[in-house]
């Protein structure tokens, strides 16, 4: 179930941050969503740190890199 909830959340977040990008980059409510969704993926990041590198299944122990890459990808976006 985990995988399910996490992998709407990454299809939502991505949506989301395409959706304002697409309508208006530089309107406030892009600005926010794009920290909002920043913020989102950092927590995801360090909750799959505290629990993915327990387990030995190796895509578990790469989402945190994956969501902090995806976090620095928007962030430096939405500041062009």
């Amino acid at each position: 179930m985990e995988w399910i909830n996490e992998g709407l959340a990454l299809i939502f977040i991505g949506v989301l941050v395409a959706t304002v990008t697409f309508i208006d980059p530089s309107n406030v409510v892009s600005t926010a969503v794009y920290y909002i969704s920043v913020m989102m993926l950092m927590a995801m990041a360090v909750l799959s740190l505290f629990t993915g590198f327990k387990i030995r299944f190796l895509p578990f122990k790469l989402c945190p890199f994956i969501f902090t890459a995806s976090a620095v990808l928007i962030s430096i976006g939405g500041l062009i």
